[in-house]
Protein backbone atom coordinates (compact mmCIF):
# COMPACT_ATOMS: atom_id res chain seq x y z
CA UNK A 1 0.00 0.00 0.00
CA UNK A 2 1.25 3.46 -0.87
CA UNK A 3 0.02 7.01 -0.40
CA UNK A 4 -0.72 9.21 -3.39
CA UNK A 5 1.08 12.57 -3.13
CA UNK A 6 -1.56 14.35 -5.25
CA UNK A 7 -4.70 13.43 -3.34
CA UNK A 8 -3.34 11.88 -0.10
CA UNK A 9 -5.38 8.70 -0.66
CA UNK A 10 -4.01 5.29 0.30
CA UNK A 11 -3.89 3.03 -2.75
CA UNK A 12 -3.30 -0.75 -2.69
CA UNK A 13 -0.61 -2.23 -4.93
CA UNK A 14 2.61 -0.80 -6.34
CA UNK A 15 2.83 2.86 -7.42
CA UNK A 16 1.81 3.51 -11.04
CA UNK A 17 4.39 6.22 -11.76
CA UNK A 18 7.49 7.61 -10.14
CA UNK A 19 9.03 11.05 -10.02
CA UNK A 20 9.08 14.28 -8.07
CA UNK A 21 5.84 15.28 -6.37
CA UNK A 22 6.04 18.75 -7.94
CA UNK A 23 5.60 17.22 -11.39
CA UNK A 24 2.52 15.19 -10.44
CA UNK A 25 -0.62 16.42 -12.23
CA UNK A 26 -3.21 18.07 -10.04
CA UNK A 27 -6.44 16.04 -9.73
CA UNK A 28 -9.64 17.58 -11.00
CA UNK A 29 -12.04 18.76 -8.32
CA UNK A 30 -15.26 20.74 -8.00
CA UNK A 31 -15.82 23.09 -10.94
CA UNK A 32 -13.34 21.27 -13.17
CA UNK A 33 -15.22 17.98 -12.82
CA UNK A 34 -18.57 19.68 -13.42
CA UNK A 35 -17.19 21.52 -16.45
CA UNK A 36 -15.79 18.28 -17.84
CA UNK A 37 -19.17 16.55 -17.48
CA UNK A 38 -21.02 19.43 -19.15
CA UNK A 39 -18.55 19.51 -22.04
CA UNK A 40 -18.92 15.76 -22.50
CA UNK A 41 -22.72 16.07 -22.64
CA UNK A 42 -22.32 18.63 -25.43
CA UNK A 43 -19.74 16.35 -27.07
CA UNK A 44 -22.21 13.44 -27.13
CA UNK A 45 -24.87 15.70 -28.64
CA UNK A 46 -22.40 16.85 -31.33
CA UNK A 47 -21.38 13.25 -32.00
CA UNK A 48 -25.00 12.15 -32.48
CA UNK A 49 -25.66 15.12 -34.76
CA UNK A 50 -22.49 14.46 -36.77
CA UNK A 51 -23.29 10.77 -37.22
CA UNK A 52 -26.88 11.51 -38.31
CA UNK A 53 -25.80 14.15 -40.83
CA UNK A 54 -23.00 11.90 -42.07
CA UNK A 55 -25.46 9.04 -42.53
CA UNK A 56 -27.79 11.34 -44.48
CA UNK A 57 -24.88 12.41 -46.70
CA UNK A 58 -23.97 8.77 -47.32
CA UNK A 59 -27.55 7.81 -48.18
CA UNK A 60 -27.83 10.70 -50.65
CA UNK A 61 -24.48 9.83 -52.19
CA UNK A 62 -25.29 6.12 -52.40
CA UNK A 63 -28.70 6.56 -54.04
CA UNK A 64 -27.95 9.53 -56.30
CA UNK A 65 -27.64 7.27 -59.36
CA UNK A 66 -30.90 5.42 -58.76
CA UNK A 67 -32.96 8.56 -58.40
CA UNK A 68 -35.46 7.69 -61.14
CA UNK A 69 -36.25 4.24 -59.74
CA UNK A 70 -36.74 5.77 -56.27
CA UNK A 71 -39.06 8.40 -57.78
CA UNK A 72 -41.11 5.68 -59.53
CA UNK A 73 -41.35 3.67 -56.30
CA UNK A 74 -42.32 6.82 -54.40
CA UNK A 75 -45.10 7.62 -56.89
CA UNK A 76 -46.26 3.97 -56.95
CA UNK A 77 -46.53 3.72 -53.13
CA UNK A 78 -47.97 7.20 -52.59
CA UNK A 79 -51.66 6.12 -52.77
CA UNK A 80 -51.10 3.41 -50.13
CA UNK A 81 -49.45 5.92 -47.79
CA UNK A 82 -52.23 8.42 -48.53
CA UNK A 83 -54.93 5.98 -47.33
CA UNK A 84 -52.86 4.83 -44.35
CA UNK A 85 -52.27 8.36 -43.11
CA UNK A 86 -55.85 9.43 -43.92
CA UNK A 87 -56.99 6.85 -41.34
CA UNK A 88 -54.91 8.75 -38.77
CA UNK A 89 -56.41 12.06 -39.88
CA UNK A 90 -53.32 13.30 -41.72
CA UNK A 91 -53.32 14.43 -45.35
CA UNK A 92 -49.91 13.73 -46.92
CA UNK A 93 -50.76 15.81 -50.00
CA UNK A 94 -50.24 18.93 -47.89
CA UNK A 95 -47.19 17.58 -46.06
CA UNK A 96 -43.98 19.60 -46.27
CA UNK A 97 -41.90 16.45 -45.89
CA UNK A 98 -43.55 14.75 -48.89
CA UNK A 99 -43.10 17.92 -50.92
CA UNK A 100 -39.45 18.11 -49.89
CA UNK A 101 -38.86 14.46 -50.85
CA UNK A 102 -40.57 14.99 -54.21
CA UNK A 103 -38.51 18.13 -54.86
CA UNK A 104 -35.29 16.33 -53.85
CA UNK A 105 -35.99 13.61 -56.39
CA UNK A 106 -36.15 16.20 -59.18
CA UNK A 107 -32.75 17.77 -58.43
CA UNK A 108 -29.91 17.49 -60.90
CA UNK A 109 -26.98 15.15 -60.12
CA UNK A 110 -24.63 18.14 -59.73
CA UNK A 111 -26.91 19.71 -57.13
CA UNK A 112 -27.18 16.42 -55.26
CA UNK A 113 -23.37 16.13 -55.24
CA UNK A 114 -23.12 19.67 -53.84
CA UNK A 115 -25.63 18.87 -51.10
CA UNK A 116 -23.72 15.69 -50.25
CA UNK A 117 -20.45 17.66 -50.01
CA UNK A 118 -22.00 20.30 -47.73
CA UNK A 119 -23.58 17.65 -45.50
CA UNK A 120 -20.30 15.71 -45.30
CA UNK A 121 -18.40 18.89 -44.38
CA UNK A 122 -20.96 19.71 -41.69
CA UNK A 123 -20.67 16.17 -40.30
CA UNK A 124 -16.87 16.49 -40.12
CA UNK A 125 -17.16 19.84 -38.31
CA UNK A 126 -19.57 18.30 -35.79
CA UNK A 127 -17.25 15.33 -35.20
CA UNK A 128 -14.26 17.65 -34.67
CA UNK A 129 -16.32 19.62 -32.17
CA UNK A 130 -17.29 16.39 -30.40
CA UNK A 131 -13.66 15.24 -30.17
CA UNK A 132 -12.39 18.59 -28.88
CA UNK A 133 -15.15 18.90 -26.28
CA UNK A 134 -14.85 15.27 -25.14
CA UNK A 135 -11.10 15.62 -24.62
CA UNK A 136 -11.60 18.96 -22.85
CA UNK A 137 -9.01 20.71 -25.01
CA UNK A 138 -8.85 24.46 -25.25
CA UNK A 139 -8.77 24.33 -29.06
CA UNK A 140 -11.96 22.24 -28.94
CA UNK A 141 -13.71 24.88 -26.88
CA UNK A 142 -12.69 27.63 -29.30
CA UNK A 143 -13.58 25.51 -32.32
CA UNK A 144 -16.99 24.59 -30.90
CA UNK A 145 -17.78 28.17 -30.01
CA UNK A 146 -16.80 29.60 -33.40
CA UNK A 147 -18.49 26.85 -35.42
CA UNK A 148 -21.67 27.03 -33.36
CA UNK A 149 -21.75 30.84 -33.42
CA UNK A 150 -21.54 30.85 -37.21
CA UNK A 151 -24.73 28.79 -37.41
CA UNK A 152 -26.80 30.88 -34.98
CA UNK A 153 -27.91 33.56 -37.50
CA UNK A 154 -29.15 30.88 -39.90
CA UNK A 155 -31.04 29.13 -37.09
CA UNK A 156 -32.68 32.42 -36.08
CA UNK A 157 -33.66 33.00 -39.71
CA UNK A 158 -35.16 29.50 -39.96
CA UNK A 159 -37.09 30.08 -36.74
CA UNK A 160 -38.45 33.39 -38.09
CA UNK A 161 -39.70 31.66 -41.26
CA UNK A 162 -41.59 28.94 -39.44
CA UNK A 163 -41.78 27.91 -35.82
CA UNK A 164 -41.23 24.32 -34.74
CA UNK A 165 -40.24 22.75 -31.44
CA UNK A 166 -37.23 21.03 -33.03
CA UNK A 167 -35.88 24.30 -34.44
CA UNK A 168 -36.34 25.99 -31.08
CA UNK A 169 -34.66 23.07 -29.25
CA UNK A 170 -31.62 23.07 -31.57
CA UNK A 171 -31.29 26.85 -31.30
CA UNK A 172 -31.52 26.59 -27.51
CA UNK A 173 -28.82 23.90 -27.32
CA UNK A 174 -26.46 25.89 -29.53
CA UNK A 175 -27.11 29.14 -27.67
CA UNK A 176 -26.52 27.48 -24.30
CA UNK A 177 -23.24 26.00 -25.56
CA UNK A 178 -21.97 29.35 -26.86
CA UNK A 179 -22.93 31.21 -23.69
CA UNK A 180 -21.51 28.47 -21.45
CA UNK A 181 -18.18 28.48 -23.28
CA UNK A 182 -17.95 32.28 -23.32
CA UNK A 183 -18.87 32.81 -19.69
CA UNK A 184 -17.32 29.86 -17.87
CA UNK A 185 -14.28 29.30 -20.08
CA UNK A 186 -13.68 33.02 -20.64
CA UNK A 187 -13.13 32.56 -24.34
CA UNK A 188 -12.06 35.57 -26.40
CA UNK A 189 -11.51 37.63 -23.26
CA UNK A 190 -15.07 37.45 -21.95
CA UNK A 191 -15.33 38.41 -18.26
CA UNK A 192 -11.88 39.96 -18.16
Amino acid sequence: MWRCLRCAAFVPGPPQRAGPAAQAPAPRRGNEVRSSVILRVFAVERLVRGVLVGALAYVLWHFRGSRHSIERAFDRERPAFRTLFRDFGYNIDHSKLVGLIHHALTLSPGTIDLIVAVLALYAVVELIEAAGLWLGRRWGEYFAMVATSLGLPYELYELSIGFSVLKLLLLGINLVLVLYLMITKRLFGARG
